[in-house]
């Protein structure tokens, strides 16, 4: 009925694209125009265009011109000229849109229009990718086109030093990662001095593959962790116990059904993932650690640990969640199956991994600030994204980041032939034809990518295959350093290409082969034998050789400006080897289009539709042909647990073989069926966990303005004095409460937590007599006259200047603190908040209003802490403060902690390849400067 209904009435995307078309072709009538213009007065057009932008023009005003801009500025610098349908994904972009553009569609170019347009505001644009490689690359490349046109770019990668950040982020243009950006706001936000924080205004984002950062990352969290407390035996001693205990797997829990009965230790839930101890595991566990009642509150650590242990041996699969190299358990993304260096399960699961694996348990950490991405991202004013996919999570995409999708047409259509699903009966059917269709592939020279869901079953597969003598290459998660090369080459005449899912892997399968890749490969050999060399005739030191080869190469095909000769020699070299290539590879592509272009075999769906799109999304780029298909069987995890049994019931009463397929419409719907049962599902917990972290989001953000505000140097005395005063109060009130007649008892216990802070033992104290005629507000008065009193004795003595800077630390100090200790005990809260359900309590009203309340509490705690802090400060000197004094000299930013790191003074004493670099980045000298044109110690 939606189809029929879409028919008449045209989609939203077609709706908007109607509107888009006419500013469009306004693009279009410009470019004869500009195409006679110099480049000096091309280059002049930015400086005019701001000037009109100060002058009141609006952006879209301004639109038809700094587009046409561009345009022609891309093609005298890059020699690629935007399609039309390149510029009207861009003025979607500028419009705070997203836009989905399929594979190969030139969404890196795409990128340029609005980046421009939006840059002469002078607020900044961030273009967002999911790698350092792709944003490194794009700054280069595009970078170009701005360069060109005077606009300076910026980079945020992991390799950048802090000192250098600031100065990015001051481009008019800055390319980075979503991990890179969301840190440096955290980082920003520990800050003690503001000429270490790096970021400005959040005004304009592009976000690169939109869809995995926004949806797909977006279900971890962003944390900067501190060391916490040695992890303790307890998960090892868990996980030993949770070897001995029987697991019963169900599809899903029935909560009506009873487990008193049921004949396991714990029970897990495919569905859900989750595992729980039934009440015959609780009482082993209770005989196992000889505690009474495992559910006793004195027994939550254990229980937490016990719950961890059972999770990481019933849920958690090797080769499928994470991989153990090198004596370390790595995450695998669920999604594009890359390796997540650096990221850990959190609540103790990681360590309970790493005790069921056997390897070192880690430290366990301290979360010092957080945020989530849906959060960071929220902060921009303006917020765009492209991708391939992106409609099957439109929904979300609009309810979390009020963003709609726009479907913008291909340049060419699309030949690419997709079939419906094959259903098989079992998993020994499916890979029966599975096999066949390798087989038939390979024969006709046909090239095949075949997409499985896990490590586990591309190694089964790549062992079949092995059996039968078909040369193929895998790629997953353990051979990801090859990734771009394996995928460069999977459209050669006759390839055969096992892949884990292939969503965003940035490099397009090219029919014929990538010449591109073939070049870098020779490129690598040449430069081998040239190194060997150098360092036989004593001209490099051979530890360093390796880092000069991978520094090369990454040059040879690089687009950054450069004079080093060496570099220039080896791109006319790439260059020639380059056209070599293309006249080989678009022979072979010839031969490919005739055999039917890149066939794509996906051996299971994928939980989301939007995966299962990307992975068809790699044949048929460009108007080039190709056929995409995906086998399932009834057996697959999907079908298993969302299908229905119908299904399997009707296959079983018409006897079908295992190896004859089934394609009938009634089982594709039940498929798409079951993967929007699942989205549906996955979005709602998603939705769930932003409900809560909103919560958090709007503490922080009251933490974070107040912050700013003290670092900005405002002058916080009156803060301070009033802090104070309502320190003194509520501790009288605490006292005296509603009471009308005042004791002495009372007056001493109002006076009790200030001695030794700003009273003696003998101040402001009374006689039984006094207290008759004392009022609450009296002594409040007369402690606060003598809190302000000593206050001002301490400022004399220490100067204001030193007096406002004691005021500023301590206060950040505090706030700092107990925000860190607010966020642990949030996600305390938060981790139990869920059995108030059962008090038919909403758990996220809840929360909300206990959050709010230990938020009451926590600006409480900084209050009186500040305030005594100040009382009981020493400072040694009267100096101007130390650290802000060395911050002066060197000009160097403060570390979160407050520390500062001054500039080193670069020496003349050429160091060791193994030294620290003496430019003071933080790595190795044959890292760093060794590998530059210029290296000052050469």
């Amino acid at each position: 009925m939606a189809n029929f209904l879409t028919k008449i009435f045209g989609t939203h995307s077609s709706h908007e694209l109607k509107k888009i078309y006419p500013i469009a072709d306004k693009v279009d009538a410009l470019e004869e125009q500009f195409k006679k213009l110099t480049d000096d007065e091309l280059r002049a057009k930015t400086d005019e265009f701001k000037q009109r932008y100060q002058n009141g023009e609006t952006l879209d005003q301004l639109l038809p011109e700094a587009f046409a801009t561009c345009r022609e500025a891309a093609w005298r610098v890059l020699g690629m000229r935007h399609y039309r349908v390149q510029i009207i994904g861009g003025i979607v972009l500028h419009q705070g849109r997203i836009a989905e553009m399929k594979t190969g569609e030139g969404k890196t170019l795409v990128a340029t229009l609005p980046a421009y347009l939006n840059a002469l505001t002078g607020k900044g644009v961030h273009i967002v990718t999911v790698n350092d490689y792709l944003a490194k690359r794009d700054s280069e490349w595009m970078g170009k086109v701005y360069r060109f046109l005077g606009l300076k770019v910026g980079l945020v990668i992991h390799e950048v030093p802090p000192q250098a950040r600031k100065a990015m982020y001051a481009a008019d243009i800055t390319y980075g990662t979503n991990n890179e950006f969301g840190f440096d706001y955290l980082r920003d936000n520990m800050a003690i001095y503001k000429n270490a924080m790096v970021q400005r205004d959040h005004a304009f984002a592009i976000v690169d593959e939109v869809d995995s950062i926004l949806i797909d990352e977006a279900r971890t969290p962003l944390i900067i962790s501190g060391q916490g407390e040695k992890s303790s035996q307890l998960y090892e001693i868990a996980d030993r116990f949770a070897a001995q205990l029987s697991c019963l797997r169900v599809k899903e829990v029935d909560a009506k059904e009873e487990q008193d009965d049921i004949d396991a230790d714990y029970i897990v839930d495919e569905k859900a993932k989750t595992a729980t101890l039934t009440p015959h595991g609780q009482k082993r566990a209770e005989a196992y650690f000889k505690v009474e009642n495992l559910s006793d509150p004195a027994n939550t650590t254990l229980q937490h640990h016990i719950n961890q242990a059972i999770k990481a041996r019933g849920v958690m699969q090797r080769d499928v969640d994470y991989v153990v190299r090198d004596g370390q358990v790595i995450i695998v993304d669920e999604f594009t199956g890359r390796l997540m260096f650096g990221r850990r399960y959190n609540e103790g699961l990681h360590q309970a991994i790493e005790a069921k694996e056997g390897v070192k348990v880690e430290h366990e950490s301290k979360t010092l600030a957080t945020i989530t991405f849906q959060n960071y991202f929220r902060l921009y004013g303006k917020l765009s994204g492209m991708t391939g996919t992106a409609l099957t999570e439109e929904e979300e995409f609009r309810h979390t980041y009020q963003l709609d999708v726009i479907e913008i047409p291909t340049n060419k259509p699309v030949a690419r032939k997709d079939n419906p699903d094959a259903v098989y009966k079992n998993e020994r059917g499916k890979i029966m034809a599975t096999i066949a269709r390798i087989e038939q592939c390979h024969a006709k020279g046909q090239p095949i990518l075949v997409g499985t869901v896990s490590i586990e079953k591309s190694e089964e597969l790549s062992k079949i295959l092995k059996a039968k003598g078909i040369k193929h290459t895998v790629l997953n998660a353990k051979y990801h350093e090859r990734e771009a090369e394996i995928v460069a080459q999977a459209g050669k005449p006759g390839a055969v290409t096992i892949a884990t899912n292939m969503a965003g892997r940035g490099t397009d399968i090219m029919l014929g082969g990538n010449a591109e890749t073939m070049a870098l490969d020779e490129i690598k050999k040449y430069l081998r034998h040239e190194v060997e060399d150098r360092v036989q005739k004593g001209e490099m030191d051979e530890r360093v050789a390796h880092d000069y080869i991978d520094h090369m190469i990454y040059e040879a095909n690089g687009h950054a400006d450069t004079d080093d000769q060496e570099v220039l020699a080896i791109r006319a070299k790439f260059e020639e080897l380059y056209s070599k290539f293309k006249t080989e590879t678009d022979a072979a592509a010839e031969k490919v289009r005739a055999a039917g272009g890149l066939y794509i075999l996906g051996t299971e769906r994928h939980e989301s539709r939007r995966i299962d799109n990307q992975l068809r999304g790699r044949a048929g780029r460009q108007g080039d042909p190709g056929e995409s298909s995906f086998y399932i069987s009834l057996e697959d995890d999907l079908m298993r647990l969302f299908g229905s049994e119908r299904i399997q019931n009707m296959m079983d009463t018409l006897g079908i073989a295992d190896d004859e397929p089934i394609d009938q419409k009634i089982l594709s719907g039940a498929i798409e069926n079951a993967q929007k049962k699942i989205e549906s599902r996955n979005f709602g917990v998603r939705k769930h966990v932003l409900e809560y972290d909103d919560v958090l989001n709007t503490q922080r953000q009251t933490i974070y303005a107040q912050r700013l505000q003290v670092l900005e140097g405002k002058d916080i005395k009156d803060n301070i004095v009033k802090m104070i005063d309502e320190t003194i109060a509520h501790a009288v009130h605490a006292a005296i409460g509603e009471h009308s007649l005042i004791s002495t008892e009372m007056v001493e216990q109002a006076r009790r937590p200030f001695i030794g802070v700003f009273l003696r033992p003998e101040d402001c104290t009374f006689t039984p007599e006094e207290c008759d005629d004392l009022t609450a507000d009296q002594l409040t008065n007369i402690l606060s006259d003598q809190a302000h009193k000593v206050y001002e004795a301490k400022e004399q003595a220490l100067g204001s200047p030193i007096m406002r800077e004691l005021e500023r630390v301590v206060l950040l100090k505090n706030v700092d603190s107990k925000w860190m200790d607010h966020i642990d005990a949030m996600t305390e809260l938060r981790n139990g908040i869920g059995l108030r359900a059962y008090g038919q309590y909403d758990p996220v009203v809840e929360y909300k209003r206990e959050g709010f309340d230990m938020f009451d509490a926590m600006i409480d705690s900084i209050r009186e802490d500040t305030v005594r802090m100040i009382f009981l400060a020493q400072v040694r000197t009267r100096e101007e403060p130390k650290r802000e004094q060395v911050a002066k000299e060197t000009g160097a930013a403060g570390a979160a902690d407050g520390s500062v790191k001054a500039e080193p003074k670069r020496a003349g004493k050429k160091p060791g390849p193994n030294d620290p670099c003496p430019c003071g980045s933080g790595k190795k000298y044959k890292k760093c400067c060794y590998l530059k044109p210029d290296d000052p110690y050469k």
